[in-house]
């Protein structure tokens, strides 16, 4: 059996979107002839666009092979015991060269009854942000399903809507039920569950170039809606450098900042792979074997089975993140 005890990196799977632009190529070297590059999947399991591996012996084999075969060792006991063969995160950055639709996304027990699928809890760190950008997460009011209705029926939503401005390392917590979208000038990294269901309920009048519009999920959408949700989104974080801190703890992922300015040690004791985004800078990660160097704009997943490894930089922003 080939070693599956090495830091494994993926082919990115890159995604032409009507809002998309350059900076994925430009600012994270993401090779693409796409004329709009919205979306860098890093690591998935979505039907259809399985990541495959780039490096060392196991070079070539989909993510879905490496859980057919190695299980507990890739993921962990107790999360195979959960997934089984369905690897539970999709790890991505996004450009924003537009505004994204609003849009919301639905809990596990309505992607399940629907669409065979989890539900579509996530969170974003901005890596990039042009000035006076934004992001809208929820409502700039109290709101009710009557009052958001009208709203939407008279073509006026994005008046009840909140809009942040936002830089570089502001961190947001997107669970189901809620309204979102990131705003024109904004890249940032977004961990969340593996889904791909977003109800668009509002795309700013945009057609492509057939002049056609988007599809809208209203109808879809006025069930999955959390009206009474607390204004608990905007994440804070310590930012103590070559130790893990705290971001974002829920039932679906653990996410840490790392800011690493020289080697740390780490021991695995969370039966769990570890999932290392580079939001800066770069680092070298060592196992007993092996080695593996990370730059800005890559993703490297550590299986399971590896107990201890090392992280050497200089100056290196990671995020950490298991289940």
């Amino acid at each position: 059996m080939k070693n599956i005890s090495y830091p494994l990196k993926f082919n990115p799977i890159l995604k032409d979107k009507i809002w998309g632009g350059q900076k994925l190529k430009s600012l994270l070297n993401k090779d693409s002839n796409l004329p709009n590059v919205g979306e860098s999947w890093e690591i998935s399991d979505v039907e259809g666009d399985t990541s495959i591996v780039s490096n060392g012996n196991l070079k070539g084999q989909t993510l879905k092979q490496l859980l057919d075969e190695y299980k507990a060792d890739l993921i962990g006991e107790k999360n195979y015991n959960i997934f089984g063969n369905k690897f539970p995160l999709l790890i991505k950055f996004i450009d924003a060269k537009q505004d994204l639709s609003i849009q919301l996304h639905p809990n596990d027990e309505l992607a399940a009854k629907r669409h065979n699928s989890f539900g579509k809890t996530e969170m974003w760190y901005v890596m990039q942000a042009d000035d006076d950008s934004n992001l809208i997460v929820g409502f700039n009011q109290d709101m009710t399903p009557e009052k958001y209705l009208k709203h939407l029926e008279d073509k006026t939503l994005t008046e009840i809507l909140n809009f942040d401005k936002v830089k570089t390392g502001d961190t947001y917590f997107i669970e189901v039920g809620r309204v979102h979208a990131i705003g024109a000038g904004v890249m940032l990294a977004e961990i969340q569950q593996t889904s791909d269901i977003t109800y668009r309920v509002y795309d700013w009048g945009r057609v492509d170039d057939n002049g056609n519009e988007r599809e809208l999920h209203n109808d879809l959408a006025i069930d999955a809606f959390d009206f009474d949700m607390p204004e608990n989104f905007r994440v804070q974080y310590q930012k103590e450098k070559n130790k893990s801190n705290d971001m974002v703890s829920c039932p679906y992922f653990t996410t840490n900042y790392l800011h690493i300015t020289e080697p740390i040690l780490k021991t695995n004791t969370k039966d769990s792979f570890f999932i290392y985004l580079c939001v800066e800078g770069e680092a070298l990660i060592e196992t007993e074997t092996t080695s593996e160097f990370i730059k800005q704009g890559e993703t490297v997943l550590l299986p399971a089975a590896i107990e201890t490894y090392k992280i050497t930089s200089t100056n290196a922003k990671l995020l950490e993140v298991y289940v």
